[in-house]
C-alpha cells in the first residue's frame, strides 16, 4: 500500500490534536511515575502501605492516565471509565484505602497532568488539553463514587446476610465457635453483659428497621447483631447496664405490642437461653395485658410456667421453692397460709397461731430467701405458682 495511503487510515494523524495525542501517549509512563513520586512525598498513609498495595496505586495511576489519552482520542464516545482505571486493582483494595483516599490519589495522578500540559499540549492546544482534562477528572470523580457506592452496597448485602445468619443461630441454639467468628466479623467485640430482646418488627422496609435498631444502639452506645425474621424484630445486645435499661434504649423501632428483654448472658455462646426466655416471654404475654413494655422473660415466669414452659417451671422451683423448703417447713408453712388468707397478717396469724408481728418476720425472710415480696400482689402471683409447682415436684408429678 502506498505510503501516502497509510497516511490518509492512519486515525492518529486524522485525529485534530494527533500532535497533543502523541505527546501524551510518548508521556504517560513518565507521568505515571511522577504521580507516585508525588504521592510518597504528599500522602503520609501511601507511604505507610505495604509494597503490594502501593503497586496496586501505582497501576490505578497509570491506568488513569491511559484511559484519559484513550479518552482524548474519542472524547465523544461513552467511556466505562471505573472499568478502565479501577478495573486494574483487586476489589479488596476498596477495603485497604478509604474513599477519601482514593480521592486524594485522583487528585495528586492528575495534579501532575495539569502541571505538564505545557510541555503535554502541542502549540496552540494547550486550552484544548486543560478543559478535557476538567472534563475527565469531573468523569473520574463520579466513576470513584460509583466504584466505593457498589463496594458498600455489596459489602452492606453480604454483612446483612452474615448478620441474618448469627442471630438465627442464636434463636436456634445452633451457637458455636463458627458463629463468633462470623459475629467477629460483622465487628462484635465479646461483650460480657448480652441481652436479647424480642417484639413485633413494624409493617415497611425491614432494612430501614434494622438501621433505626443500629442508630439506637450507638446513641446508647451498645452493641447490636440484629434482624427481622417474618413478623418479629431480633435483638442481640451487648454492653454495660440491666436489660431493662438497655432495651428502653433500642424499643423505640419496634412495632405497638410487647418488648421481652431475656435474662443477661456472659457470652455470644450462652445467648440461645436468653433468647429462648424471651421468646417464651413474648409468647406468654396475651396472660399479662397490663405487662410493662419493656418487660423482663424472668417477670413473666408465672405465665410462662402456665403457658407450658419447662425451663420457667424448673426455675420457680429451683430459685423460689427449693430454697424456702431448705431455709424450713415454717417459712413454707407461713407463705401458703398468707396467701390463703388474701394477704392477712392477722388471719394468717390466727391459722398459725402466732403473733402477727411473727408472721412479719417470717415474710421478710421469704422476701430475703426468694426476692419476691409476699405483700406485692405480682409478687404474690408468683409465689403461688411456685408452691403449686413446688408441690407437684416432690409429690413426683412433673409440674
Amino acid at each position: 500500500m502506498p505510503q501516502a495511503s497509510r497516511n490518509a487510515s492512519d486515525p492518529k494523524r486524522d485525529h485534530p490534536h494527533a500532535a497533543t495525542l502523541r505527546r501524551l501517549e510518548k508521556s504517560a509512563g513518565r507521568l505515571a511515575q511522577n504521580a507516585i513520586t508525588r504521592m510518597d512525598a504528599q500522602l503520609p498513609w501511601y507511604r505507610a502501605m505495604p509494597p503490594e498495595n502501593r503497586s496496586w496505586i501505582g497501576l490505578v495511576a497509570q491506568a488513569g492516565i491511559a484511559a484519559f489519552t484513550e479518552w482524548f482520542r474519542h472524547p465523544e464516545s461513552t467511556q466505562a471509565i471505573s472499568t478502565d482505571v479501577f478495573g486494574t486493582a483487586p476489589r479488596e483494595l476498596t477495603r485497604a484505602i478509604s474513599l477519601r483516599q482514593t480521592v486524594e490519589m485522583v487528585r495528586t495522578t492528575f495534579q501532575v497532568v495539569e502541571s505538564e500540559i505545557g510541555t503535554l499540549a502541542a502549540p496552540g492546544d494547550e486550552s484544548v488539553l486543560r478543559e478535557a482534562l476538567l472534563v475527565y477528572v469531573r468523569e473520574i470523580a463520579f466513576a470513584t463514587a460509583q466504584v466505593y457506592a457498589q463496594a458498600a452496597e455489596a459489602r452492606g448485602a453480604w454483612d446483612a446476610r452474615l448478620e441474618s445468619l448469627v442471630v438465627n443461630a442464636v434463636l436456634s441454639g445452633e451457637t458455636d465457635e463458627g458463629v463468633l467468628s462470623r459475629a467477629a466479623a460483622l465487628g462484635w467485640t465479646n461483650p460480657d453483659r448480652i441481652v436479647v430482646l424480642l417484639g413485633t418488627a413494624p409493617n415497611g422496609d425491614s432494612e430501614l428497621t434494622v438501621e433505626a435498631i443500629r442508630r439506637a444502639a450507638r446513641h446508647a452506645k451498645l452493641q447490636v447483631l440484629t434482624g427481622v425474621f417474618g413478623d418479629r424484630l431480633v435483638v442481640v445486645a451487648g454492653g454495660e447496664g440491666d436489660p431493662i435499661r438497655v432495651a428502653k434504649a433500642l424499643i423505640a423501632p419496634f412495632a405497638a405490642g410487647p418488648v421481652v428483654a431475656g435474662p443477661v448472658v456472659g457470652d455470644l455462646l450462652s445467648a440461645t437461653r436468653s433468647a429462648q426466655a424471651a421468646a417464651a416471654g413474648l409468647k406468654a404475654c396475651a396472660a399479662w395485658p397490663d405487662a410493662p413494655r419493656p418487660v423482663l422473660s424472668d417477670d413473666l415466669l408465672p405465665e410462662r410456667a402456665m403457658a407450658g414452659d419447662r425451663y420457667a417451671r424448673e426455675q420457680l422451683v429451683e430459685e423460689i421453692y427449693s430454697p424456702l423448703a431448705e431455709a424450713g417447713s415454717a417459712l413454707l408453712e407461713t407463705l401458703s397460709v398468707y396467701l390463703e388468707q388474701a394477704s392477712s397478717l392477722e388471719g394468717a396469724a390466727r391459722m398459725l397461731f402466732v403473733h402477727p408481728n411473727t408472721v412479719r418476720y417470717r415474710l421478710r425472710r421469704v422476701t430475703d430467701v426468694t426476692g419476691w415480696s409476699p405483700s406485692d400482689v405480682r409478687s404474690a402471683f408468683t409465689l403461688r405458682i411456685a408452691l403449686i409447682l413446688g408441690r407437684l415436684s416432690e409429690a413426683g408429678q412433673t409440674p
